[in-house]
């Protein structure tokens, strides 16, 4: 199969899966990129464009709207269109000559070697991670033997290949993975779909187990590493933690403080079971006496909070992130504010299940969700729960 048909063949079934699977990224697949655009950018670069890349060019020119929706690939790159390819690639030539020209005592052979390294003139960048200048590049050196092979720039580092032999080969293990379900080709991130979009996510396993329900309660003179509370009274999160969880975020800061306070609940429970808290007495005692709608004693050295200290104490021994997590979240889900207590427990759940948001959605009891919140959502939102000051301050003149 020529390789241009294969670039064919794989966005036939990339578009399929999007359309059936998540409609708002491939929403923001462009439309072809015109003969003449193309033209005039290989000018502009003095270079031709792989036949792979002007195959794919005339699929989508790129992916736009919103970052969240736009379409990514594994590498969370944004495929690009022919005006960025331009500027993205021309961006690191700037870079590599400023780099070349602090190296003047080099022979050519040296230069061509360290240009391969970093950043060849015969590079084109078509994906972009968009906060830095990293990004899945291809090589346009007629007659090389790397011409057409993907490789990704990073900018600690320069352009490593290896991702893949050719375009084409590169979006059809893209189609095979999602069409499958299944971890990227190299082992990297999951597909997941969330509220019509695809999301690129990992999940770390936890390692071996350690502790035990029959492990003695420490004394309060033992020396114990300390146990943050939320303040008393709880005073509101600043909103800017809220904005990672996106319409997640928007939708917990709208819906009544009960349900969000119920979900926290649940999600605590969540986290305490995947990491293996909820082993201990003093800990499931807490979580039943809440949902029973029981006060919890706030005590650093009463039994749940000598629990809590001796877990984080022995999760550095253990090396166990998850489980520290979880016993720092556990305070701010019993005392603290239910938005607050979310945004922990949410924070620590996206490392566990690349499933957090629609379990997260699941445990608010899936009601609708709102349109990805932009700051002026934040400046005008009226939540005693979070603190929005930053916002109204920037949008005072909108507000007034």
């Amino acid at each position: 199969m020529a390789s241009t048909d294969l670039i064919e063949r794989s966005w036939d079934r990339i578009d399929a899966w999007l359309q059936e699977h998540a409609p708002r990224t491939f929403a923001s697949l462009a439309p072809p990129a015109t003969d003449e655009e193309m033209r005039a950018a290989q000018e502009e670069l003095d270079l031709s464009f792989h036949p792979d890349l002007v195959a794919s060019l005339r699929r989508h020119n790129g992916a736009r709207g919103d970052a969240e929706a736009a379409f990514r690939f594994a590498t969370h790159d944004r495929l690009l269109a022919v005006r960025e390819i331009v500027e993205a690639t021309r961006f690191l030539r700037d870079i590599a000559a400023d780099l070349y020209d602090e190296d003047e005592d080099e022979d050519e052979d040296e230069a061509e070697a360290a240009a391969e390294g970093y950043w060849h003139h015969g590079y084109v960048q078509f994906g972009s991670y968009e906060a830095t200048a990293d990004g899945l590049t291809v090589d346009c050196r007629t007659g090389h033997d790397a011409y057409g092979a993907i490789g990704r720039f990073f900018d600690e580092e320069g352009t490593g290949f290896g991702h893949a032999p050719s375009l084409g080969a590169c979006l059809a293990a893209l189609a095979d993975t999602l069409e499958q379900a299944g971890t990227a080709p190299d082992g990297g991130d999951s597909p997941v779909v969330f509220n019509g979009r695809l999301i690129w996510a990992s999940a770390r396993t936890p390692g071996p187990a350690w502790g035990s329900a029959a492990d003695p309660l420490p004394a309060a003179t033992t020396d114990l590493p300390p146990l943050e509370l939320p303040a008393d009274p709880a005073q509101p999160i600043r909103a800017v933690y809220m904005t990672g969880l996106q319409e997640l975020g928007a939708l917990v800061a709208t819906l009544p403080r009960e349900r969000v306070a119920e979900a926290a609940r649940r999600q605590m429970r969540r986290l305490a079971t995947e990491t293996g808290l909820a082993m201990y007495a003093e800990v499931t005692a807490a979580l039943d006496a809440q949902e029973r709608g029981e006060d919890v004693p706030r005590d650093r050295n009463g039994p749940l909070g000598l629990r809590l200290r001796a877990v984080i104490a022995e999760a550095a021994e253990h090396r166990d992130d998850f489980r520290r997590w979880a016993a720092e979240a556990l305070p701010f889900a019993v005392w603290g504010l239910p938005p607050e207590a979310v945004s922990r427990i949410a924070t620590a759940r996206s490392h566990l299940s690349v499933h957090w948001r629609t379990e997260l959605l699941a445990d608010l009891g899936n009601p609708p969700l709102p349109d990805l919140p932009d700051n002026l959502f934040w400046a005008r939102l009226s939540n005693p729960d979070i603190d929005t000051g930053w916002y109204e301050a920037q949008y005072a003149q909108v507000l007034r």
